[in-house]
């Protein structure tokens, strides 16, 4: 039915239409001061892992357009997003060709449901492509989420079916490591080896989860080469099965390096020796490429770069580059054949599993790279030069190490970088340098006191150089007032 002019001026959509708005907000929103904006935000918005009293004091900064690598805020400043969102702004903002790709697909086909036997052209698609991508001929099977902890979730009922379906349902224990991040659903937060994580409610950790040391060669390395530390590193996997019992232990999820845990790089002949452990003992691999995968390491994903080869692959973030929520569980053929063939209805799933609107963003997102080269582009030109610059700050007097791998750089903030003596935690160092970059127009993030760069695969020369020349800045600012700089 054709409506009349009067009822289409009636309409909230058709008003926002014509008065050229950009979004779901109308013109007299558009309009509204950044108070005004904070003080609706603090009556009903929770933010995700956020000191509420603390911004409740302070307020929320508003972002209100994203341009490449910029986010613009409601006062006008241009803020140069040197995190890539979470990790996941991979393309930068403003990427036309996704918003199509997203309002085609929408046009098409809004919403269809992967239950009861049903599939769609677009999910089947992006199922094949993942599975090509991915390294080796075993990962072939793909399963939906809407996030990295939901991919996690989903990962670890893999394995325990899997287990049960060939008759070990006694291996059930799941081991993660310290300074980890999987996610914050229940079990994905009881896999994240981040201490406060687990005092945030829900009895977590949940059962069957164990935790090894992650290898960290700053914290944990002290008189050893890098090489020996490596091995080091890795037999704590082979001692923690050992203690639990090697018939009780299911598999062993990791990233390939570790980011919310602070730009955490494996040290050489760290993952080989985890895959020997994991062979020797019959662990399944489950390796977290939710940061890692589509770019951030040079390669498509962190096993390409590390010589990795999982039973499970969790992806998500960079698969469509921030602009969709979306999220993959890939099976090897070793576990999904044990639940095809013996497994009968794997009671598991979710309401949005394969989202059409998402798979289409996310085969749009793979086909820029691709044809952007911008995987080769970053591992020819910017990672050699991230690296670079990651270690003039090597000596710098606040940082106690600076590392990088791939496009995720590292900075551990020391009170005595020779004492490898961290500041005490009440300072808040991390948190002050941060602020001492977003005054200079970067996203400069603060893992407790360690800082985290993770730009864009987008960047350009003159925002390279621009995002280090605030970082010098930042690091020295921060130098001076807790009194190691004059």
């Amino acid at each position: 039915m054709k409506l009349s002019r009067d009822a289409l001026i009636a309409d909230p959509i058709w008003r926002r239409r014509e008065a050229g708005c950009k979004s779901g907000l109308d013109m007299t929103e558009t309009q509204l001061t950044t108070q005004a904006w904070r003080d609706r935000d603090l009556a009903h918005f929770l933010h995700p892992f956020t000191d509420h009293a603390a911004l409740r004091s302070d307020g929320a900064r508003v972002i209100v357009r994203g341009d490449g690598a910029y986010v613009f805020d409601s006062e006008g400043a241009r803020i140069l997003d040197g995190l890539s969102g979470l990790g996941n702004v991979a393309l930068g903002y403003g990427r036309k060709e996704l918003a199509h790709a997203a309002a085609a697909q929408m046009a098409e086909l809004s919403y269809c449901q992967s239950f009861f036997k049903t599939t769609h052209p677009t999910a089947i698609a992006l199922a094949e492509k993942i599975a090509a991508l991915l390294p080796g001929d075993a990962l072939n099977h793909v399963f939906f989420q809407s996030s990295g902890s939901e991919a996690n979730e989903t990962a670890v009922r893999a394995v325990r079916r899997y287990w049960e379906l060939v008759g070990r349902p006694e291996r059930r224990v799941i081991i993660a490591r310290e300074r980890a991040y999987h996610g914050s659903t229940a079990m994905a937060a009881s896999l994240s080896g981040l201490k406060p994580m687990h005092g945030a409610g829900g009895d977590i950790p949940l059962p069957n989860v164990a935790h090894i040391k992650a290898p960290h060669y700053y914290a944990h390395g002290a008189g050893m080469t890098p090489e020996a530390f490596g091995l080091v590193a890795a037999r704590w996997l082979e001692e923690a099965i050992e203690t639990i019992g090697p018939d009780k232990v299911a598999a062993f999820f990791a990233e390939p390096a570790q980011s919310a845990g602070g730009a955490i790089a494996p040290p050489p002949g760290y993952w080989a020796e985890i895959q020997a452990v994991c062979r020797r003992y019959d662990i399944l691999l489950c390796v977290d490429e939710v940061v890692c995968g589509f770019g951030r390491l040079g390669a498509w994903f962190g096993s390409d770069a590390l010589g990795i080869e999982p039973d499970i692959v969790q992806l998500g973030k960079a698969l469509t580059s921030g602009y969709a929520p979306l999220s993959a569980t890939v099976l090897s053929d070793r576990v999904a054949d044990a639940l095809i063939e013996r497994g009968g209805e794997w009671a598991h799933g979710f309401t949005y599993s394969g989202h059409p609107m998402c798979c289409a963003v996310a085969l749009e997102n793979i086909r820029l790279i691709e044809d952007e080269g911008l995987i080769e582009r970053v591992a020819a030109r910017i990672v050699p030069r991230f690296s670079r610059a990651i270690e003039t700050f090597a000596d710098h007097p606040i940082v106690g190490e600076a590392r990088s791998i791939g496009l995720m750089g590292g900075f551990e903030l020391a009170r005595d970088r020779k004492k490898r003596e961290a500041f005490p935690h009440e300072l808040h160092v991390g948190e002050y340098c941060s602020a001492e970059a977003l005054k200079r127009g970067l996203a400069f993030r603060a893992n407790g006191d360690t800082m985290t760069l993770m730009p864009p695969l987008i960047i350009t020369d003159d925002q390279f150089d621009f995002v280090f020349a605030v970082v010098r800045e930042s690091l020295d600012a921060t130098a001076r007032k807790f009194g190691l700089m004059d």
